[in-house]
């Protein structure tokens, strides 16, 4: 959080400046849509556990380029009542007889607690990260005096990881109590959250984010679109309601389970997810001579690869909704398209993540060769 003790309308203001730096050679910048209520937001809660110097139990977050714990009781970006079952854990440990991970050493048990709760629905998934999937009492007792706590909790998941890894879950989740996921709604529509699915945290800004993308992209029904770096299907879904049909591409193949079931849990037809590289899936389309009017992206802050951006110029859509979470790469990415057949025609900041140097751009592409009124 490094706009601490900084006004939340300065904070828009360096945001919007820092945006246009980047971005201004491509078109107007529109101002930044910020937050009523830029706190306690996060719908997704981490905490690694550890201890002091003096061997007490500590939780909260890495010092930047480290692993050091800095312990945390109250982050005004975390959801409240998450925070407090983190607390309430860190609790417990001592009467459960359950020691903290040493990363030096390998000794100990628990590594991490994830939170996620799901704003519009209410149901609150603990995650319990340990080295082994072994507690020391019954893993029974645990969960009914967490749920004695917090009857709000609607499921209990063990993840397993025993590898020497900067990652925070493992490969294995065993469900304790509940169905091991849990349900949000946005924008009318239901999706499953999983220990490792991909959610945006903030599921307020996430709405004008999305809706934002939904009316550049200005669809009639009549459109063929790709939901590239798909993940579980969030943006692909919610565009299936104006589309044609909807392909949905995702390396990821978990994730492209969950974005099944979320289609099935919406009813909805006109969509479908491959597993696979969005690029390679482009380029066998254009080979075959198949048209698609729309590619919605939303790549990780890294950006796009020039092999993906390739492939999206062979395949020349009509229109690309690009959603950025990193202005820097986003700018790039524009360079390389604008050199060839796209114009940029809207960008629209949006401030998803509150307090932090974070800003999120939804930024649309309109092909010079296929727009509207062009011999």
């Amino acid at each position: 959080c490094r706009y601490q003790g900084v006004s939340y309308q300065e904070q828009l203001r360096r945001k919007q400046r820092i945006t246009e730096g980047l971005l201004k050679k491509f078109g107007k910048v529109e101002p930044i849509i910020g937050m009523e209520d830029p706190y306690y937001y996060r719908n997704k809660v981490h905490a690694a556990f550890g201890r002091d110097r003096k061997g007490n139990v500590i939780s909260g977050i890495y010092e930047e380029k480290s692993h050091r714990i800095v312990s945390v009781d109250d982050c005004m970006i975390e959801d409240k009542k998450s925070q407090e079952i983190i607390r309430t854990i860190r609790g417990m440990l001592k009467s459960f007889k359950i020691k903290t991970y040493d990363e030096d050493t390998g000794y100990g048990l628990l590594r991490h607690v994830l939170v996620r709760r799901g704003f519009t629905t209410g149901q609150v998934m603990v995650v319990l990260v340990l080295a082994s999937p072994i507690l020391p009492s019954s893993k029974n007792n645990f969960v009914k005096a967490l749920r004695k706590e917090h009857p709000e909790i609607t499921t209990v998941v063990l993840n397993v990881n025993d590898r020497q890894t900067s990652m925070v879950l493992g490969d294995r989740n065993i469900v304790l109590y509940g169905p091991g996921f849990i349900k949000d709604r946005l924008m009318g529509l239901t999706f499953r959250i999983s220990p490792s699915s991909f959610y945006q945290v903030n599921p307020v800004q996430t709405e004008v984010l999305y809706g934002k993308a939904m009316e550049f992209a200005a669809m009639t029904g009549k459109e063929r679109v790709i939901d590239a770096y798909c993940g579980t299907g969030t943006i692909g879904i919610i565009a299936s309601g104006n589309a044609r049909d909807v392909i949905g591409v995702e390396l990821n193949r978990d994730a492209i389970r969950d974005a099944r079931m979320n289609a099935r849990e919406n009813k909805i037809r006109n969509v479908r997810f491959v597993p696979g590289d969005a690029g390679w899936f482009m380029e066998g389309m254009a080979a075959e001579g198949e048209k698609v009017e729309v590619v919605l992206m939303d790549p990780p802050r890294s950006g796009s690869d020039r092999k993906f951006l390739h492939s999206l110029l062979t395949l020349s859509p009509e229109k690309i909704v690009y959603v950025s979470c990193n202005p820097e790469t986003l700018a790039r990415d524009l360079a390389c398209l604008t050199k060839r057949d796209y114009l940029v025609k809207k960008m629209q900041p949006v401030d998803m993540f509150p307090l932090t140097d974070s800003v999120e751009v939804v930024c649309l592409l309109e092909n010079r060769r296929t727009r509207p009124g062009r011999a």
